[in-house]
């Protein structure tokens, strides 16, 4: 194996282990035990409960829901499972007992709307003895939807689409979804009849907002109508939106309608939200990993920004770096501004940004990176991301592709596939954002 062979080896063993330390059934199962130290309390829970219902939503939410359903064997009064209409049949042979609903995504459709009504007309059985295990991941916004009376599905898809295309940020998107929702924003909770309720959650958004992850359904939340009117508003929207819409939001910002739930609120006093993975998390393990195998680990800063502009910031930093074998990591998750109709992601994208800035600075230096989402998709595309070393251009042009011109048409797809640095490993059931590896002097 030349050395080469060796670094991209490292890289996914790396990559691995992260995935291996969020696995969300492994980390249910041990918050379902008391063994994580932010859920110490979770087995009184459990105990005190005189029926436990269970949802779990999200990319993450057939792991999660194995095992509630192995831990609380025999205990389980009613479960549903809502995720991704791609992994409905991976979900039906891992899930025993609950009722499973795709949902859609990135976009809410007629069944994220059947699966919010399952689930409220389970909601309608809770009372105070009773206990709902709420288990969370990334994705549940757009897999739940039950549209606020007046507004319709096609307004929140609408609305949805275009907040996607002027690149609004994850914040911004939920401040508006929360407000046109029955359940997001903790409106959830009013669903409960007083019953308690435990959430689990694996965060894929920075700082582990609650209130952001999946629209935070049973935390409170800081925004307001008037906060969502203004996203439309800042991003030029307003005028396209729904006229529904624009008369909801207005008449809700003039108290007409009720706010999402606040902190503070009665409600919140039966309710336990719990982090139980997240990037960080991920990240420890790849660094554990990296040093097991004879690497000083760097962090780097936290991915945020466009992806192109990181990925050049990262080959300046990569190839100013001397010393010893060197892991330097990130986490985070990039944007990318679309310019162009091309097919990638953002992890694509900064790999292949990387990889040209290294071939101008460092075109024979021993460097080899991975980016990758942890969800195994990125973008419309069946990769988790790609690898990047100084060859990379050399043997894209060797294919007759065009790094550069593919990069400015975010085109990166067809040219990491072509030049073999792709890399694919199916969809893995977790999701804690993107994890960028770099070796260095392997």
């Amino acid at each position: 194996m030349t050395s080469n062979e060796q670094a991209r080896d490292d890289l996914v063993r790396i990559f691995h282990a992260a995935l291996e330390a969020v696995a969300p059934d492994t980390l249910t199962g041990a918050a379902l035990r008391g063994d994580l130290s932010a859920a110490r309390t979770v087995p009184d829970a459990l105990a005190r409960a005189q029926r436990i219902f269970v949802l779990a939503a999200g990319k993450a939410a057939s792991r999660m829901m194995a095992a509630a359903e192995l831990h609380l064997a025999g205990r389980l009064t009613g479960a549903i499972a809502v995720i991704s209409a791609a992994d409905l049949e991976s979900a039906r042979s891992a899930v025993r007992i609950a009722r499973v609903y795709p949902g859609g995504h990135p976009l809410p459709d007629d069944a994220s709307v059947k699966a919010a009504q399952a689930l409220l007309a389970m909601l309608a059985d809770l009372t105070t003895d009773d206990l709902l295990l709420v288990l969370l991941s990334g994705g549940a916004s757009a897999m739940l939807a039950a549209p606020a009376d007046p507004i319709t599905l096609a307004d929140k898809v609408a609305v949805t689409q275009g907040l996607l295309r002027v690149r609004a940020s994850i914040n911004e998107i939920n401040a508006v979804r929360k407000h046109l929702s029955a359940i997001k924003g903790g409106r959830l909770l009013r669903h409960c009849n007083g019953a308690h309720v435990l959430s689990l959650i694996l965060s894929d958004v920075r700082g582990n907002d609650l209130a952001t992850i999946g629209s935070g359904p049973t935390a409170a939340d800081h925004t307001t109508f008037e906060d969502a009117r203004a996203v439309l508003v800042r991003h030029s929207l307003w005028g396209r939106t729904p006229e529904r819409v624009r008369e909801y939001l207005e008449a809700g910002a003039a108290g007409d309608y009720g706010e999402t739930v606040k902190a503070g609120e009665p409600l919140m006093e039966r309710v336990t939200n719990i982090i139980i993975g997240d990037n960080a998390l991920a990240l420890a393990a790849a660094a554990t990993a990296a040093q097991s195998i004879g690497y000083q680990v760097d962090r780097w800063r936290e991915l945020y920004g466009e992806a192109a502009d990181l990925g050049r910031a990262l080959a300046a930093h990569l190839s100013a770096l001397n010393g010893p074998r060197r892991c330097v990591l990130s986490g985070g998750e990039p944007v990318v501004t679309v310019r162009g109709a091309g097919k990638g992601g953002r992890a694509q994208e900064l790999a292949l940004s990387l990889a040209i800035e290294l071939d101008r600075l460092a075109p024979q230096a021993p460097i080899a990176a991975l980016c990758g989402a942890t969800d195994g998709i990125d973008g419309p595309t069946d990769a988790a991301g790609a690898f990047a070393t100084p060859t990379t251009v050399a043997r894209a042009r060797a294919a007759n592709s065009n790094p550069t011109e593919s990069l400015a048409r975010n085109n990166s797809y067809p040219v990491l596939k072509a030049c073999g640095d792709l890399f694919q490993t199916g969809a893995t059931g977790t999701n804690v954002t993107d994890i960028f590896i770099a070796l260095v002097n392997y």
